[in-house]
């Protein structure tokens, strides 16, 4: 082999055609890789090849070729050095990648021609260094791809909005072909929506800063509008000037109306169309952030519906629902535009009545609300009644965060339903403490009947014929350890709320049965009235057959006992709740319609639901010497009463003369202070010897 330090002189005297200095200083100073090749072997490499390759001149000459060459080319470039060699092909051309002394490979491009030096057959050739270039062609080739085959539309524009060329996902998305749009501004989108102020804005920002991104409205060529993602880019020459300019955009339509769908769902009330409690807040924070600015207010209305679980219970949810959708749409009628009206959810509602401070204004809001609401609804073939309990807060009085507006108006609705439902209250702060005492109540009333604070009452119920004593009323009352003996208009709300009601009412049960038992030993045709509520009735846990069982246990026949409910418990009263009425009846055991006349009295229910007794409500009874419009009301319940066979008890009888005039009308008993006031079980029993006695 030649030496290498000589190999790499290219004088006359050494290869017989050599070059002069001259051609080798030329030679070390160009900018590509010059070599020759002799038996695969570099003889001679330029500086510049050798830097190429990362290797001195005197290391890569005597290298072999194939040490610069990927392994899976070498049996490829062996077959083209050897074709070149014999003469079978002229010259060579290829682009390849070479490996550098570091490992690292770069492209390259070589030409290469057989050459005779002396009797020595060479291949001399040029390698040039290409990577930059493949990289520019690899980055143009991808961004081609991406231009043509991009999700996103792309438009290029010249500095004026002069459109360019367009992308195939332009003409996807607007409908436009190329050869359409070409030459034309973007404007040829334009939809409309957007004032000169949008597009100045965004021109400005295009000017100033060389790209704008937002949303925009435009239209398609078929004429439908969509809304558009969009970005703008400025691409500058070396003198500052604009080249031209860059949108990508892309249809976000769908992804817009999922957003609204979401959106609407986290705002309103799916089943009315109302705000819903998120909006109600919302609102309030920026109805509150606008009045501290002009010195506004604005009341805030609670509403909640008195009987509406009435109406789940006995004639579904599907007509409950109906019920609601019906209220919505009175309660936007009781109001103006400029009004907020929010379903909380349930039998909830608020309303937010703008720049309304008056309370005479406010009042007069919520008596329409109040009439409106209590109109009876036609819910397919049935019909419903229910009614509606309002509490009003102000801002900025009674509150200045939403939640605390939101709760005192919600405290002055309970103070409004405890005034009797039907009824509207405005806030004062007394509420506050009336709410924590209300919260201790339920507390201490949870523990009432396990610490042995509850005891009956009992309130005798006469004969008007005899003046006997021959039934008597049992009434709940709670010994409150602080707050002294209370009667069930101070806690039987909180009761029915909590789900208490069921155990006190069993308890109730089983301890006015008990006593029956006792005094019918004295009083062989005694009957026993117990009161059960609407929330007894409704409840799983209260079975007739457990209350049946608990008599034979007592062993006091079913007879003597007599279950009151009100009027309330028969507005299209459930499946469920006509059942427990007929097995209570089947049983033996009596059952009274109290307070007669004051609710919404049907009279197929006498017979329908085997009622045996009617209580004449005591407003009725309280003016019947002073009208004889009432007079004439009793006579005819007591008349209707006769007719069907049902036996009359008047209630709150207190003189003698409502006593004459109820024994002239017909009615059976009678009870009432005249006669006495609930008594415990010792005063009755001496009232019982006295009555005897008579």
């Amino acid at each position: 082999m030649v030496n290498q330090r000589q190999s790499n002189q290219l004088s006359p005297d050494r290869s017989g055609q050599g070059a002069s200095s001259l051609y080798q200083s030329l030679a070390d100073h160009v900018a590509v890789g010059l070599y020759l090749i002799e038996d695969d072997h570099f003889r001679y490499v330029n500086m510049r090849l050798a830097q190429l390759l990362g290797y001195t001149r005197d290391e890569l000459v005597g290298m072999s070729l194939y040490d610069i060459v990927a392994h899976d080319e070498r049996q490829r470039v062996a077959e083209t050095l050897r074709q070149t060699l014999t003469g079978d092909r002229s010259s060579i051309h290829y682009e390849r990648k070479a490996r550098r002394k570091d490992g690292s490979y770069i492209d390259v491009e070589i030409f290469g021609s057989r050459v005779q030096i002396g009797d020595k057959l060479l291949v001399a050739g040029v390698m040039v260094d290409v990577t930059t270039r493949k990289q520019d062609e690899n980055m143009a080739e991808l961004t081609g791809l991406v231009y043509e085959h991009s999700r996103h539309a792309m438009v290029v524009t010249d500095a004026n909005g002069v459109i360019i060329t367009v992308n195939p996902a332009f003409s996807d998305i607007t409908g436009y072909t190329l050869d359409e749009v070409v030459g034309r501004r973007m404007n040829v989108l334009s939809s409309g929506r957007h004032d000169k102020e949008f597009f100045r804005a965004m021109w400005q920002s295009i000017q100033e800063t060389g790209s704008w991104d937002g949303e925009i409205w435009n239209r398609r060529k078929d004429g439908n509008e969509y809304v558009e993602k969009l970005t703008i880019t400025t691409t500058f020459n070396e003198d500052g000037s604009v080249r031209c300019r860059v949108g990508m955009f892309s249809d976000i339509t769908e992804q817009k109306q999922h957003d609204d769908r979401i959106w609407h769902h986290a705002h309103f009330d799916l089943l009315t169309g109302l705000p819903n409690r998120l909006m109600l807040q919302e609102g309030l924070d920026a109805k509150m952030v606008y009045a501290e600015h002009t010195g506004a207010a604005f009341a805030l209305l609670y509403l909640d519906l008195d009987l509406f679980k009435d109406i789940n219970d006995t004639l579904g949810h599907t007509q409950g629902d109906e019920m609601l959708r019906q209220v919505a749409g009175r309660l936007l009628g009781c109001v103006r535009r400029s009004d907020l009206v929010v379903r909380l959810g349930g039998d909830e509602f608020c309303i937010v009545a703008d720049a309304m401070s008056d309370e005479e204004e406010v009042r007069g809001l919520c008596e329409k609300i109040v009439r409106t609401i209590a109109e009876p609804y036609v819910l397919g073939e049935d019909r419903g009644l229910i009614s509606v309990s309002v509490g009003v807060a102000f801002y900025p009085r009674d509150g200045k965060t939403h939640e605390e507006l939101i709760h005192h108006a919600d405290l002055a609705m309970y103070h409004a339903k405890s005034l009797g439902r039907n009824c509207y209250s405005v806030f004062t702060p007394v509420m506050r403490k009336q709410a924590g005492e209300r919260r201790q109540l339920v507390r201490d009333l949870a523990g009432a009947l396990e610490n042995k604070q509850l005891l009956l009452y009992y309130q005798p119920i006469f004969d008007l014929k005899t003046g006997r004593v021959v039934k008597a009323e049992a009434l709940l009352r709670w010994k409150h350890p602080t707050n002294g003996l209370l009667s069930p208009i101070h806690f039987m709300h909180e009761a029915e709320e909590t789900g208490l009601i069921v155990d006190i009412g069993k308890w109730v049960f089983r301890e006015a049965a008990k006593q029956a038992a006792q005094w019918r030993k004295s009083i062989p045709d005694f009957q026993m009235a117990v009161n059960m509520s609407y929330g007894q009735f409704t409840s799983s846990d209260v079975r007739p057959s457990d209350l049946i069982d608990s008599l034979q246990e007592i062993g006091l026949p079913p007879e003597a006992l007599m279950i009151e409910f009100t009027e309330r418990l028969l507005m299209d009263v459930s499946p469920q709740v006509a059942e427990k009425l007929a097995a209570l009846a089947d049983s033996g055991i009596g059952l009274a319609l109290d307070d007669f006349g004051t609710g919404y009295s049907s009279l197929p229910y006498l017979l329908r639901y085997h009622i045996s007794c009617l209580k004449i409500d005591m407003s009725f009874v309280r003016n019947i010497e002073r009208s004889v419009r009432e007079l004439h009301l009793c006579e005819a319940i007591i008349l209707v009463a006769r007719k069907l066979g049902l036996s009359v008890i008047a209630e709150g009888v207190t003189t003698p003369g409502q006593r004459c005039a109820l024994v002239e009308a017909g009615c059976d008993f009678a009870q009432g202070f005249l006669y006495s006031a609930p008594l415990s079980a010792a005063s009755f029993e001496k009232l019982f010897d006295l009555s005897n006695e008579l």
